[in-house]
């Protein structure tokens, strides 16, 4: 296996609500498995499956809703490791490859956490200069650089 193999690509996403772009809000989750662990959906991304389609595949199984429209996407992929004893689940990956985007709820969306295989318990829009507050310490990196690229670009 060679080190880019050990690295799971991923698919991220930050969510903005149907208020957009007049309240610039984003949506985070509290992890139904970790003690106060809040973050952005995100998940794998299946062999031979398209970013695209894992995007609203993700978003449907974390949230409950794929109703959003893509405002815009993180240009690279972008690389996090695991920390030390981090997940047995996610062996053996040393860590994810994400590709990330800005997606804006639709009007209907219903949010709904009670999906098939929850992977949180709670959720909340909170202003984007206070979203950094809310993360988790070893993706932290990640989302400062994400979110920054997406300020500059005058999105958030």
């Amino acid at each position: 296996m060679n080190k880019k193999d050990l690295y799971r690509p991923n698919v991220a996403m930050i969510i903005v609500s149907n208020d957009y772009p007049q309240i610039k809000e984003v949506f985070v989750a509290r992890r139904d498995d970790m003690k106060n662990i809040w973050q952005f959906p995100q998940g794998g991304i299946d062999k031979g499956e398209e970013v695209i389609d894992a995007l609203f595949r993700e978003m449907k199984e974390e949230i409950g809703t794929k109703k959003a429209k893509i405002i815009a996407e993180y240009p690279d992929w972008i690389s996090y490791d695991f920390p030390d004893g981090s997940s047995k689940k996610m062996k053996p990956y040393l860590g994810q490859n994400q590709r990330y985007f800005l997606v804006k709820l639709k009007k209907k969306a219903k949010i709904n956490l009670a999906t098939k295989h929850p992977e949180f318990d709670e959720y909340k829009f909170v202003n984007i200069d206070d979203a950094l507050s809310e993360m988790s310490h070893f993706k932290k990196p990640v989302y400062e650089k994400v979110i920054e690229y997406f300020k500059k670009e005058g999105l958030l």
